[in-house]
């Protein structure tokens, strides 16, 4: 399914290179904003705003973007996102420019809906294996996920690959059609090895050897 583009405001950036600690410091984020035939610009938002436009538009959605104080727009997707893995504050983010009438390049998550069968017979569980693939679109035609229904996965054997993956005409698959989306795994059965006698023939050997023994005294 495609969706429209997510609006934000940014503002004209100053502060480059180590002064940027400044910004973060108070919960302002720096962005790169670059893209074919455009010279590249230096950006910033409040974090959680900015948090809240790439939780909603991810890496598939473009994101409908506005300078403060200049005229015209920009159309984007969300790159390369940079987090503190301590703090789990958002860092740094890069915003890829793209024209709407050339085709570009996302990764689209996969959304599972639906109940297999198959794995309900036999208590299985569904393993969802690929989250994302690599779709090719017009920026405004990028679908911003694929539901893939698992309820034909009437048997415990059953799969799903890429190629099973309802695309609409407008976008093209990039990843490998032959790649495993879905699976069933089956419940482990405990294997239980019962060997019966063995102690009572081991006790009986050792009786028969004290026997031996005390007969050769």
């Amino acid at each position: 399914m495609t969706t429209n583009a997510v609006q934000i405001e940014l503002d004209p950036r100053e502060l480059m290179g180590k002064k940027v600690g400044r910004l973060r410091r108070a919960g302002i984020v720096p962005i790169h904003l670059y893209g074919p035939g455009m010279e590249p610009r230096a950006l910033q938002c409040q974090a959680s705003r900015l948090i809240q436009v790439l939780a909603t538009a991810g890496g598939a959605t473009p994101i409908h973007i506005t300078i403060n104080g200049e005229s015209g727009n920009h159309l984007a997707f969300a790159r390369e996102i940079q987090w503190d893995p301590r703090r789990d504050d958002l860092l740094h983010v890069d915003l890829l420019a793209a024209d709407v009438s050339r085709p570009v390049t996302a990764q689209v998550p996969i959304v599972l809906v639906g109940e297999s069968a198959g794995a309900r017979t036999v208590s299985g569980t569904v393993m969802h294996q690929l989250r994302t693939v690599d779709v090719q679109a017009l920026p405004l035609e990028m679908p911003n996920q694929i539901e893939l229904d698992i309820s034909v996965m009437e048997d415990p054997d059953s799969v799903l690959r890429v190629s099973d993956l309802p695309i609409p005409e407008t976008a093209t698959l990039l990843s490998d059609l032959e790649e495993l989306v879905v699976r069933i795994e089956l419940p482990r059965v405990a294997e239980e090895v019962v060997v019966e006698g063995v102690e009572g023939e081991e006790g009986e050997e050792g009786e028969e050897g004290g026997a031996a023994e005390a007969s050769e005294e």
